[in-house]
């Protein structure tokens, strides 16, 4: 990934927020069919250190687990917040006119090595964690044990587990820390005027790192 210094993200614990916050990774592998990416929900866990360590899982079907040789290297992508940015933000434009077209955003490369587990016990506590994890908000939470166990049981036999080891993590934070500060500062006001969520995140990873000063 190309990665200017300016919008390097070195911070662990920054980086694994994010890819708890947006946790469908592109799971990107090499095998005999060249290069494959799936794209699958995962739980990021803090430990073991430095990096943590990733667990999902994928369809029985998936020729993913079959074709993978474990310890071949592995890499999972997390993109987080994400927004075109207009010229019109820009007191530059106004100014001078010299101002193109960007996009903000906020990625995290997650590098390690694969490890497929199909023990049903260990299966089974992998769907209800994240199963509790996303229905956490939801005012009737949906529970694993809401389905007959027999289906179930099924349902657990047509999946297999994996853990991903990560050895490296690597965040790119673009949001327009290149720009002089009159027009940080207009990014962060036409973001906020927006509206919509993904432009919020992106105007306050502008703030938080001294972009602007526009009222929250």
């Amino acid at each position: 990934m190309y990665l200017p210094p300016h919008f390097e993200e070195g911070r662990v614990e920054v980086m694994q927020a994010l890819m708890r916050a947006h946790p469908l990774a592109a799971l990107v592998t090499v095998g005999e069919d060249g290069i494959v990416a799936n794209h699958i929900p995962v739980a990021t866990l803090a430990s073991p250190a430095p990096y943590g360590l990733l667990r999902g899982h994928v369809a029985r079907a998936n020729p993913l687990w079959r074709r993978h040789r474990e310890g071949d290297p592995a890499l999972a992508i997390f993109q987080g917040p994400q927004t075109y940015i207009s010229p019109s933000l820009y007191p530059t434009k106004r100014a001078t006119g010299e101002v193109v077209p960007t996009w903000d955003y906020a990625v995290v490369h997650a590098r390690g090595s694969l490890r497929f587990v199909q023990d049903a016990a260990w299966l089974r506590a992998l769907v209800a964690g994240l199963t509790e994890a996303h229905e956490a908000a939801r005012t009737a939470p949906w529970h694993i044990d809401d389905a007959p166990t027999e289906y179930l049981d099924r349902m657990l036999c047509a999946i297999v587990g994996f853990e991903f080891s990560i050895s490296a993590l690597t965040g790119k934070w673009k949001v327009s820390q290149n720009r002089n500060p009159a027009d940080r500062q207009g990014v962060v006001e036409g973001l906020r005027a927006a509206g919509d969520a993904q432009s919020r995140e992106i105007a306050d990873m502008l703030e938080s790192r001294g972009g602007g000063t526009a009222a929250r």
